[in-house]
């Protein structure tokens, strides 16, 4: 009996040593051949900007081309199955969004991929803050005025958003969910649009992200009530964040990063990330990443990993008391 353990034990110990050589030989060896990197959104995005260049970064450290494919629909859903049905390999790869990945969930009532299950966090590539504007007629210039303003209308304030269950929409039922203000999103079908129904004077707020609506603020066209991220941008350095304005729970950001199937080999997602990670901490990509407004944030698979699981439930959370539905 001794024996036949001690057998089944070597065996063990020898299967777990060859799976360690091939990890290690398939690392050394990747890539071999091109990568694709799965878009699951449209050409022209500030996503699809990001994304294209990190595959052409990655494209001239890796020795071999990155191959960026857009499979849109569905809010990324259709691009996101995919992938989390293809070879673990390495070869294909997704460009992950929050929306997709830790809000999709939550608001489809059908969806063909597992967050948690079905893929391998590899590595984030940054995150966009979003801002709450108004446009020149509205008289509040504070967090509190809003507040205070959507609680003296029946009918409350309505803010613009990109679509139904996209992350601004989830930052206005933040706000309204911690603080009680009276808040009713108006769904666009983009961030360009919501923004042009806010100057045009169709909606009195917007919640969006900040790359697309810094131009305006900066020209003078919108007015910037504040930022959902920890810290004040560099580009607006004169408009506070929610945390300044004395609300610590409204932080919520856009982040974007690169996903693998799950059972990607270690030693291959490990490579990705040193690789990504090495391009996220040059002076280029921080200055082309923030030109968009995105705030690079390199860091381990685990900790992204560990990102997406909180998220998944923060946001789970905040869409379950809101009663959203992907229209």
């Amino acid at each position: 009996m001794l024996k036949k353990t001690s057998l089944v034990g070597l065996i063990l110990v020898g299967i777990s040593v060859i799976s360690s050589i091939s990890n290690l030989a398939l690392a050394q060896g990747y890539p071999n051949r091109p990568i694709r990197l799965i878009i699951p959104f449209a050409p022209g995005g500030v996503t699809d900007i990001g994304g294209r260049y990190i595959a052409n970064q990655l494209s001239i450290k890796l020795g071999q081309q990155v191959v960026v494919e857009n499979k849109s629909g569905a809010s990324g859903n259709i691009g996101a199955a995919f992938v989390a049905q293809a070879e673990p390999d390495g070869y294909t790869l997704l460009l992950g969004f929050d929306g997709t990945m830790v809000i999709n969930p939550h608001i489809f009532d059908k969806i063909s991929f597992d967050t948690l299950k079905d893929f391998s966090a590899v590595a984030k590539i940054g995150d966009a803050a979003l801002i709450l504007v108004a446009n020149n007629n509205f008289p509040g210039k504070t967090v509190a005025d809003v507040i205070a303003i959507s609680k003296k209308d029946p009918n409350g304030l309505s803010y613009a958003t990109s679509g139904t269950g996209v992350t601004p929409h989830i930052a206005g039922e933040l706000l309204k969910q911690k603080t009680g203000a009276n808040l009713t999103p108006i769904p666009y079908k983009s961030g360009g649009q919501a923004l042009i129904g806010l100057m045009s004077g169709d909606v009195p707020l917007a919640f969006t992200v900040l790359a697309g609506a810094n131009q305006y603020v900066q020209t003078g066209r919108l007015k910037p009530i504040a930022i959902s991220a920890k810290v004040r941008v560099s580009s607006l350095p004169n408009v506070p964040t929610f945390i300044e304005s004395g609300y610590p729970d409204i932080y919520v950001t856009s982040w974007i990063g690169v996903l693998a199937p799950a059972k990607t080999p270690k030693a291959v997602v490990n490579s990705l990330n040193a690789a990504i990670n090495e391009i996220l901490q040059t002076p280029d990509a921080k200055e082309r990443l923030n030109g968009i407004g995105i705030t690079p944030t390199p860091t381990s698979p685990e900790k992204f990993a560990e990102q997406i699981k909180l998220d998944l439930n923060l946001f789970g959370n905040i869409v379950k008391t809101a009663g959203i539905k992907a229209e």
